[in-house]
């Protein structure tokens, strides 16, 4: 089975296990306004069934709303 991170982590949060917190957005604004609720440095993480994200650019950070809206954009 193939899952993507945001689904495994929502089957271990089902099944009691912690996890961080986070979400999930589909649009630059909606990457803003999850940092905004997380009030803290974030990790954008592109959602994909392949391992190298990291090395190839799928995986960014942000320290406000503004560069996660940003980093979602690139």
């Amino acid at each position: 089975m193939k899952l993507l991170e945001f689904e495994a982590k929502r089957l271990l949060e089902n099944s009691g296990i912690r996890i961080p917190k986070g979400g999930v957005a589909s649009t630059p604004e909606e990457a803003g306004e999850v940092a905004r609720r997380l009030a803290a440095p974030v990790a954008i993480k592109a959602q994909i069934l392949a391992g190298g994200r990291g090395k190839s650019g799928g995986i960014k950070f942000a320290d406000t709303p503004e560069e996660a809206e940003n980093a979602s954009r690139t």
